[in-house]
């Protein structure tokens, strides 16, 4: 038996994801990474292991895995329905994955994007400083039926444990601040951008997502001269006809439609996450605003360690029950006096 996770079915959209590639924008690569990166912090928090290390991204749906050995695994992002051997597991927790157990993970319930990680994380070939599969460069590729992925040494051994989920799954609230190209929208547009509800369009993927708003579209003076330039994940460009478009972790490195505003990184997983026909609404931030809501986001992620808990577990459904030590400190009586 070897450290490695089995891939006997995958949906469309799963791909090894990590923290992306910065830096790379020059020579034409955009960040990438998980499009949730919440997810990826909270577990990194119930493995106990650094955030870096890659996971499993499952778009949409989950598939069937196998371990080739007793490992560690977590489960966060879009809640999916998960069962190993048919005994179905809590979602957002820590879980041991016997040796030759089959883990079935189903459709999201809610959200978008789920993630599946192992203790020591998936030790695949490094690319360009990351394990990310990057669709459109080209840089790997989803994972299919037949596919085994090397998993790293790990150092943790606590598992059955929990943490709340930072409520990001079914639209809502995102701040913003100005782009480039806000100023070319009038402050009545920006005002109006700031009082419609937008309707998370069906059409949208790790490159980006469409927004429809409740009435007409958002359009700028000057928009068609606005020459093409450096963008990045959270632009909000409107296009011809007054649609806004939210660029998520894949997008491409620049572009020409205008910028009304940019996502702040914080709450752009919560656009990531909610389902067609979720409703959000985006509220311009002012840059001070931004960094201290950046900084409290990063101070949440570094501290959720501290937000771990037991997972309350039925004994009807553990089938592993007799390796746990249920009683402590019994005898056999006859040490006593």
């Amino acid at each position: 038996m070897t450290r490695r996770l089995i891939i006997h079915r995958a949906g469309p959209g799963v791909t090894l994801q990590d923290l992306g590639r910065p830096g790379w924008l020059a020579q034409g690569l955009s960040r990438g990474g998980a499009a949730d990166r919440v997810a990826l912090a909270e577990g990194a928090a119930l493995l106990e292991q650094p955030v870096e290390r890659a996971a499993l991204e499952m778009a949409g749906a989950g598939g069937e895995f196998e371990a080739g050995e007793d490992m560690r695994i977590a489960l966060t992002g879009a809640p999916m329905r998960a069962s190993v051997d048919g005994a179905q597991l809590a979602w957002n927790a820590s879980h041991l994955l016997p040796a030759g157990a089959r883990l079935s993970i189903g459709a999201a319930q809610g959200g978008n994007y789920g993630y599946l990680h192992v203790g020591g994380g998936f030790a695949t070939e490094v690319m360009l400083g990351a394990r990310a599969v990057q669709n459109a460069a080209g840089l790997g590729a989803p994972l299919r039926a037949g596919d085994e992925l090397p998993v790293g040494a790990d150092d943790g051994a606590r598992t059955g444990m929990t943490l709340d989920a930072e409520n990001r799954f079914g639209g809502g609230a995102v701040r913003i601040i100005e782009s480039f190209q806000s100023r070319l929208f009038d402050e009545a547009e920006r005002e109006r951008l700031e009082a419609t509800e937008l309707t998370r369009d069906a059409r949208g993927n790790r490159m980006g997502v469409r927004l429809e708003p409740d009435g007409e579209g958002f359009h700028a003076s000057g928009g068609r001269s606005v020459l093409s330039e450096v963008i990045m994940p959270g632009d909000i460009q409107i296009t011809g006809d007054g649609t806004p478009f939210v660029l998520m972790s894949e997008c491409q490195t620049t572009g020409g439609y205008p910028r009304i505003g940019t996502v702040l990184p914080c709450d752009l997983p919560r656009v990531a996450q909610a389902p067609a026909g979720a409703r959000l609404r985006f509220r311009f931030v002012t840059l001070d605003e931004a960094v201290e809501a950046e900084r409290k986001a990063r101070d949440a992620r570094a501290g959720l360690t501290r937000n771990l808990r037991p997972l309350v577990r039925d004994p009807h459904r553990m089938p592993d029950l007799l390796s746990y030590q249920l009683i402590s400190g019994v005898t056999a009586g006859d040490d006593l006096a």
